[in-house]
């Protein structure tokens, strides 16, 4: 089972607004809303590969319960634990003729300390050894940027492989406590190692001193370079095709989504670059932050261009 930790959700309003301007009235001419957060991303994406997934969420007033539905009308296993006040709403801005994303974030509620515990009791009952746990996305308002790393080593104490996918002082933290996997971009991996990069094997090389540190497998997003996959086995450059962007919202979350699905299937490493690339470009494809659906990932697999570089 893959599970998926969500504790700051979101209702995701992404809205398509030509020529956006900033000090101007902007029209939407599309408007689509999907459940969000990065967690939950994930879940979508593990349960359109056919995948078995688990969603533990904080939901909070009525934007919680639709969340909630949604879930439920995609038929993912949600564990929701209610909260006060209401989730949060995120506006995505796509301006198709500029070719900008404008991401607007509203903070979400305040969780009291009895809601973390709560979650993590019930995802502590709920694992095994063969189990993956997602821990993905921001922090409520006033939750220490600690708490990934305490949950990665009570999670560890119970076998189960840990995926961290955060930024900022939660991702250094995190790494502290050795999960499996993590899925930095370039900008929080340079923040994390407190150095820039000359070019792709120095990033390569970086990321592999933190695999001898203890994580399985670093992948460093490149944006529209591809990724960068490193584990014990070596190091890759993994180019996805080119594809017309719809949304990248959500992309960076398809790829985690793959990678714990290829390793819960039993992927080769070349498998599981092809498909985890095939699967962000499928996702960026689509509007909103809607799981592309399989037969398109799996059309593009044969497109990914992969060269090592160590």
């Amino acid at each position: 089972m893959i599970y998926t930790v969500t504790l700051n959700p979101a209702v995701d309003k992404t809205a398509q607004v030509p020529n956006f301007s900033i000090d101007a009235v902007n029209r939407i001419e599309e408007l689509r809303q999907d459940a969000g957060g990065k967690g939950i991303n994930v879940s979508k994406v593990v349960a359109a590969l056919g995948g078995e997934t688990e969603a533990l969420c904080l939901l909070a007033g009525n934007a919680g319960r639709w969340i909630q539905g949604q879930l439920g009308s995609m038929r993912i296993a949600c564990d929701p634990f209610e909260v006060a006040g209401e989730t949060r709403t995120n506006l995505k801005l796509v301006d198709p003729i500029r070719g900008t994303h404008t991401d607007i974030n509203e903070p979400g509620p305040t969780v009291p300390r009895e809601a973390l515990a709560e979650v993590l009791s019930a995802l502590v009952s709920k694992v095994t050894g063969d189990d993956v746990v997602v821990l993905a996305g921001s922090l409520p308002v006033g939750v220490s940027p600690a708490l990934y790393a305490s949950w990665i080593d009570e999670l560890g104490r119970r076998g189960c492989r840990t995926y961290l996918d955060a930024d900022g002082e939660a991702l250094r933290l995190g790494v502290e406590a050795r999960p499996s996997f993590i899925k930095p971009n370039l900008p929080e991996l340079s923040e994390l190692c407190g150095r820039r990069f000359q070019d792709n094997a120095d990033v390569a090389r970086t990321a592999r001193d933190l695999v001898a540190d203890g994580i399985s497998r670093v992948v460093v997003s490149l944006g529209s370079e591809g990724a960068l996959f490193v584990s014990e086995a070596g190091a890759w450059l993994a180019r996805a095709p080119k594809v017309t962007v719809g949304s990248t919202v959500g992309s960076g979350d398809s790829v985690v989504a793959a990678v714990a699905y290829s390793e819960q299937v039993g992927l080769a490493e070349e498998g599981t670059m092809r498909l985890s690339m095939a699967c962000g470009a499928a996702n960026a494809m689509q509007s909103g932050t809607q799981a592309a659906p399989r037969d398109l990932v799996d059309s593009l697999v044969s497109d990914v261009v992969i060269e090592q570089v160590l």
